[in-house]
């Protein structure tokens, strides 16, 4: 696979703390850490127009003494099994629990899996994390 050069200008102020930023998260030079910022706006691109596969994860913290907010979210659950590789289930205190479940399927599929999840009377913060399985 070959390589295109390209040229990219910046400000000096812009650079000194872009360098400063690819030396925090330890690259070893520009182009890479440039390559990853355009990976990953073309990634949340295609992800924002949700299409094709994606894989990740849905982070949800829920007080399960709200309304019937566990059953209403087994009950979703299951709905969309196809959509959920695996959960894991934290218990945070008397009342909050955390659940991570682990994604994967059509974008259209996954999002509307965590809108939903995320609209349930209790679920106190959910937060979709997800990528292309094609990078």
């Amino acid at each position: 696979m070959g390589v295109e050069r390209v040229g990219v200008s910046f400000e000096p102020e812009l650079l000194d703390k872009f360098d400063g930023l690819i030396k925090a998260k330890g690259y070893t030079n520009r182009s890479e850490a440039i390559r990853d910022l355009v990976r990953k706006a073309i990634i949340e691109s295609e992800v924002e127009a949700v299409k094709g596969n994606v894989i990740g994860t849905i982070t949800i913290i829920y007080d399960h003494d709200i309304g019937d907010v566990t059953n209403k979210l087994l009950h979703l659950q299951h709905h969309h099994h196809a959509e959920i590789s695996s959960t894991t289930h934290i218990h945070v205190d008397k009342h909050r629990c955390l659940e991570v479940l682990v994604v994967r399927g059509n974008a259209k599929a996954v999002k509307s899996l965590s809108d939903n999840i995320k609209s349930i009377k209790g679920v106190k913060h959910g937060e979709l994390v997800i990528t292309k399985t094609s990078i």
